[in-house]
C-alpha cells in the first residue's frame, strides 16, 4: 500500500487563543496534574511584571509551589538548558510552563525532554544527554508535561516540534527536531504581549512574516499549509506597523498574536528555507537575535527565490495588499513583495544591511560555509543554492 502522499499535520496537543486566555492556565495544568511547575521565562518579561498576573492566577487556584528560571539569553544556549534542568530536578518540579519569547519557549521545550532517570520509566525513556538529541527524531518519549504561553508575536515556537539552541563552543545554532517537542498545550493570549518592547515587537513580527512567506514557498507546502501561510501574511502586513507604533492597541496585538500562531502552524508542517539558513550563522557568530537575523536577510533571499517561482510571488503580493484586478504579473508581483518587505522593515526600524550590524566583510566567506551546512532548511527552499550563491546573497545584503 502506497502511503507516500499521506499528509501529517503537527501542532500542540491543545490550542487556546484570544484575550484573557492566560487565565485558563491553572485549569489546563490540572489536566496534566502539574502541581509543582517550573516557569521558564526571561528577565525582561520578569522585570516588566508580565508574569505577575499569571502568578497571582496560579496562587488563587492554590498552586503555591512555583519555581522560576529566568536566566535566558537572547539566543538560547545549550548550557542554559542544562542549568534550567538542574533547577527543575533540584526543586522536584513536575511540569514546565514557558512564558516568554522564542528563546524561553525553545529552552523550556528542550528542558522538558531531558527525562529524569527513574526505575519507573520504560527503557525508551531513560535520561539522555542534550548533545545526543540534535538532529531529527532522536528524542525518547517525553514524560514531563509542557505548556507554552508566548509573550511575543513572532516565533510560533509554541506549536512547532523544533528547538533551536546555540552551542557557544563552536558558534553554531543547532536544532532538535522531534514531535516530542510539541507542547501539550499552547495558550496564545494577546494580553501577554502588551508590554513587549517596540524593538522586540518589530523583530518578532518580521520573523512571523518570514515564517509565513517561507512556508508558502517551501517545497513541502501542502493544501493545508498554503491557506494558513497566506492568511498569516495578510494579518501581519495589516497589523505589524500598528502594533509597533501603538503598543497598547489590543486589537493589533491580538491580530499579530493570532497571525504568529497561524504562521507557526504553517511552517511547523511545511518548513522554512534559505532565509533561516543564512540567518543562523549571524546569530551564532554575531549573536544577532533570531528575528533581526531573519529580517536583514529577508528581502535579499526573496529576490533570489523569486526567479524560481514568480507565480507564487503573485499570490504573496495579493496577500500583502497588491491589486486584485489582474494588473499584478510574475514580474511585478516579485517586485511588489520585495518592496513591501523593505517598507515594513523600514517602518519598524530594522536595518536591511549587514554592515549596519558591524559584521565584517571578510567573514562573509565563513558565514556562507556555515549556512550551506543547514541542509534541513535549504532542502525546503524553492531554489537550490550553492555556497557561491549564498556568498553572493550575503554580498548583496552587505
Amino acid at each position: 500500500m502506497d502511503t507516500s502522499k499521506v499528509q501529517v499535520f503537527k501542532t500542540a496537543g491543545r490550542l487556546l487563543t484570544g484575550e484573557n486566555a492566560s487565565y485558563l492556565l491553572a485549569e489546563q495544568m490540572q489536566h496534566f496534574n502539574i502541581t509543582r511547575p517550573l516557569i521558564v521565562t526571561d528577565k525582561g518579561v520578569l522585570n516588566a511584571g508580565i508574569i505577575d498576573p499569571v502568578l497571582e492566577h496560579l496562587r488563587s487556584n492554590e498552586i503555591e509551589r512555583i519555581s522560576i528560571f529566568s536566566d535566558i539569553t537572547a539566543e538560547p544556549e545549550t548550557k542554559t538548558v542544562e542549568d534550567c534542568r538542574t533547577v527543575f530536578d533540584r526543586d522536584d518540579c513536575n511540569g514546565v510552563i514557558a512564558i516568554g519569547g522564542g528563546s524561553a519557549i525553545d529552552t523550556a521545550k528542550a528542558v522538558s525532554i531531558l527525562n529524569k532517570p527513574s526505575a519507573a520509566l520504560s527503557s525508551n525513556s531513560q535520561k539522555v544527554s542534550l548533545g545526543d538529541l540534535f538532529g531529527e527524531n532522536l528524542v525518547p518519549k517525553r514524560t514531563t508535561p509542557l505548556i507554552c504561553l508566548p509573550t511575543t508575536a513572532g516565533t510560533g515556537s509554541e506549536v512547532t516540534n523544533i528547538s533551536i539552541l546555540l552551542d557557544i563552543n563552536d558558534e553554531l545554532k543547532k536544532g532538535i527536531v522531534s514531535n516530542e517537542l510539541l507542547p501539550d498545550v499552547a495558550i496564545v493570549a494577546p494580553e501577554l504581549t502588551l508590554s513587549c518592547p517596540p524593538s522586540v515587537t518589530a523583530a518578532s513580527g518580521v520573523d512571523a512574516l518570514v515564517h509565513a512567506v517561507e512556508s508558502y514557498l517551501s517545497k513541502f507546502a501542502s493544501d493545508i499549509t498554503r491557506p494558513l501561510s497566506l492568511q498569516a501574511i495578510r494579518m501581519i502586513t495589516e497589523s505589524l506597523t500598528t502594533a509597533y507604533q501603538e503598543p497598547n492597541n489590543i486589537e493589533a496585538r491580538e491580530q499579530m498574536a493570532t497571525a504568529s500562531l497561524i504562521a507557526g502552524l504553517a511552517f511547523g508542517n511545511a518548513g522554512v528555507g534559505a532565509v533561516h539558513a543564512l540567518a543562523y550563522p549571524l546569530g551564532g557568530k554575531y549573536h544577532l537575535s533570531h528575528g533581526v537575523s531573519n529580517a536583514v536577510m529577508f528581502s535579499h533571499v526573496m529576490r533570489w527565490n523569486s526567479e524560481s517561482c514568480p507565480d507564487k510571488f503573485v499570490d504573496i503580493a495579493i496577500a500583502m495588499g497588491a491589486p486584485t484586478d489582474g494588473s499584478i504579473n510574475n514580474s511585478s508581483g516579485s517586485a511588489f513583495v520585495i518592496n513591501k518587505i523593505k517598507q515594513l522593515c523600514e517602518e519598524v526600524a530594522i536595518p536591511q544591511h549587514l554592515r549596519e550590524f558591524d559584521i565584517k566583510h571578510e567573514d562573509l566567506k565563513d558565514l556562507s560555509e556555515s549556512a550551506i551546512k543547514a541542509t534541513r532548511l535549504l532542502r525546503n527552499n524553492p531554489r537550490e543554492l550553492s555556497v557561491e550563491d549564498i556568498k553572493a546573497i550575503y554580498e548583496e545584503a552587505y
